[in-house]
């Protein structure tokens, strides 16, 4: 299997504190989505290692991390969100994070205080501010884009950013 690397440096962000969170979050929403996209199917649905986790589970999880965190959605089964529908390949596991990165992205959009809790319609408990969900999302889609890295490169010998 031969190695093939295409980095994308980290950005160069402006000085505000909303525009490197922003920034930093966008980069590694870019670098996952990429690492998914084009990979092949049915690999990028297998699981390369015991706990089961896939291309497209992770993906998939991302997209359902967005959408409780940005736009209000409600997750029963955290567990459940890391499998992708059968019927799902891999172009549309990609278009719908993407599509959710866009609607998340609006929601930012209107709250461009960091102290501003964000919307959570219907759901209990204090809503977290828009700086701890640009953090969490920052961790979160960071550790995962690591596991999409390494198995991408299980699957075809694919590596970088």
């Amino acid at each position: 299997m031969a190695s093939r690397r295409d980095d994308t440096p980290p950005p160069r962000t402006a000085d505000s504190e909303s525009a490197v969170l922003r920034g930093f979050l966008d980069y590694l929403r870019a670098s996952i989505a990429k690492k998914v996209e084009g990979a092949p199917d049915p690999e990028a649905r297998t699981a390369a290692v015991p706990s089961g986790t896939n291309l497209l589970g992770l993906l998939t999880h991302l997209t359902a991390v967005e959408s409780a965190t940005f736009l209000g959605a409600q997750v029963a089964d955290w567990q459940a969100t890391f499998k992708a529908a059968d019927e799902d390949g891999v172009a549309d596991v990609v278009a719908r994070y993407r599509d959710t990165v866009e609607r998340a992205n609006r929601v930012l959009d209107q709250h461009p205080d960091l102290g501003t809790p964000l919307p959570r319609p219907g759901r209990p408990g204090p809503a977290p501010t828009v700086r701890w969900a640009l953090a969490h999302l920052i961790e979160e889609t960071g550790r995962h884009a690591g596991h999409a890295d390494i198995l991408r490169e299980l699957i075809d010998g694919a590596t970088g950013r």
